[in-house]
């Protein structure tokens, strides 16, 4: 039996809150349903509009700049009322958007007001809501739970690609879009629903062994302490040049291979491979977070992509090169947010969690921004993704070296 002040161990931990990361990870899955779940849609959209991939593409960034300009504020409104009210909400709302896409008649303005949507639905259910709740019920165990939490994102990777693709063969693409969105929600809300709190939701119950009751009581740094962190800003630079890379060779890789010569069913099962290698890195990222410099672990896998990028261009279309790439590129997908979470925490604390990840969100959320619109670009002006393969190549390989050189002492502001 433990006592108020006795630390818990990780089995404590996962007896106590078995499914919170279960279902914080389904949460997480839901939120990014319009980044994984939308590449299959920008080829049939373009072709009955008339329109350029950068002009489908544009949607996704004006989601993903309001996210960057949100991010904080939700962090912060999070540190203070608690994740569960934004999560639950947040994803009827993102739900319902997703489905409204399928309304689109033709019209750019119209196109861009239903991404407008999404940009609000999307704003309450970033994922600082969804860890925020797991890094307050997990100390002894947190990079592990952190990896089941953030799973959400390999499964959205490996489920959404097929899932968009399979509906669009059945029901067309405008009647795919809600088919996507309320399977998806019928399947997952009920687990969100139940289990989702965190040890400050003011409904949640209250145990003695939780960490605290409220964030502002939690060690760490002060917001401005943290965004004067020189460790902030390499990870800030580091989660930037990441989603500019990883998000846009997800988002275009069905059409990337496509390029290269794949069905459409094949590029959507290889890309597939995606979700499911970043299953695997996420859990084997997970294990050695709690065993390994964090630093250190982030700065191999972040070099995993730039074998990916190679593979794409230098191996001639073959089956081997394009799976070998979704695999390189699914292992590092697995490991970045996991990656940048630990540290933030293990660097500067809970005590402002929220506001301190929403900064970071605000670099995760540029580079979605402007990643996926500078691949789609790049391709319309020169008929081929080569030119961004070769500057996703360099982005990775500075991405690492901002995380390997990050100090692996004691940290100033730790976390317990």
């Amino acid at each position: 039996m433990h006592g108020p002040s006795s630390p818990l161990t990780a089995r404590d931990e996962w007896r106590a809150h078995p499914l919170l990361p279960v279902a914080a990870g389904l949460g997480y899955a839901t939120s990014v349903i319009h980044i994984y779940g939308i590449g299959p849609f920008y080829g049939p959209v373009a072709q009955e509009f008339g329109w350029s991939r950068t002009e489908v593409t544009f949607g996704l960034t004006i989601a993903t700049l309001v996210q960057a300009v949100g991010g904080v504020f939700i962090g912060l409104a999070v540190d203070r009322f608690g994740p569960r009210r934004f999560g639950v909400v947040g994803l009827l709302l993102l739900g319902l958007a997703f489905a409204a896409l399928g309304s689109a008649d033709g019209s750019l303005l119209n196109w861009y007001l239903l991404w407008g949507l999404i940009a609000l639905a999307a704003l309450p259910v970033q994922a600082s809501v969804w860890t925020s709740a797991v890094a307050s019920r997990f100390t002894a165990s947190r990079g592990m739970a952190f990896a089941v939490t953030l799973c959400g994102a390999s499964i959205a990777a490996g489920v959404f690609p097929p899932m968009a693709t399979a509906l669009i063969g059945e029901l067309g693409w405008r009647g795919a879009f809600p088919a996507q969105a309320a399977a998806w929600l019928l399947l997952a809300f009920p687990l969100i629903f139940v289990f989702f709190q965190g040890c400050y939701d003011k409904r949640g119950r209250q145990n003695p062994n939780d960490v605290a009751a409220r964030p502002a009581d939690l060690p760490g740094a002060t917001l401005r302490e943290g965004l004067t962190s020189s460790v902030y800003h390499r990870l800030f630079v580091a989660s930037l040049l990441f989603t500019f890379t990883i998000i846009a060779l997800v988002v275009h890789f069905t059409a990337i291979l496509g390029d290269a010569g794949a069905s459409p069913m094949a590029a959507a099962g290889i890309a597939s491979f995606i979700g499911w290698f970043s299953l695997a890195g996420r859990l084997g990222t997970g294990m050695l977070l709690d065993r390994l410099p964090a630093s250190l672990v982030g700065a191999a896998v972040f070099m995993l992509p730039v074998l990916g990028c190679l593979a794409l261009l230098l191996g001639g279309g073959s089956f081997a090169a394009m799976a070998s790439a979704s695999a390189l590129i699914g292992l590092t997908l697995g490991a970045e947010i996991d990656v940048v979470v630990y540290l933030l925490t293990r660097h500067f604390g809970l005590r402002n969690f929220g506001g301190l990840y929403g900064g970071l969100l605000a670099a995760l959320s540029i580079g979605t921004a402007i990643g996926p619109l500078a691949a789609a670009q790049v391709y319309d002006r020169t008929g081929s993704y080569s030119g961004f393969l070769w500057l996703a190549l360099g982005s990775m390989a500075a991405s690492s070296v901002a995380i390997g050189t990050l100090p692996r002492g004691r940290a100033a502001f730790p976390a317990s």
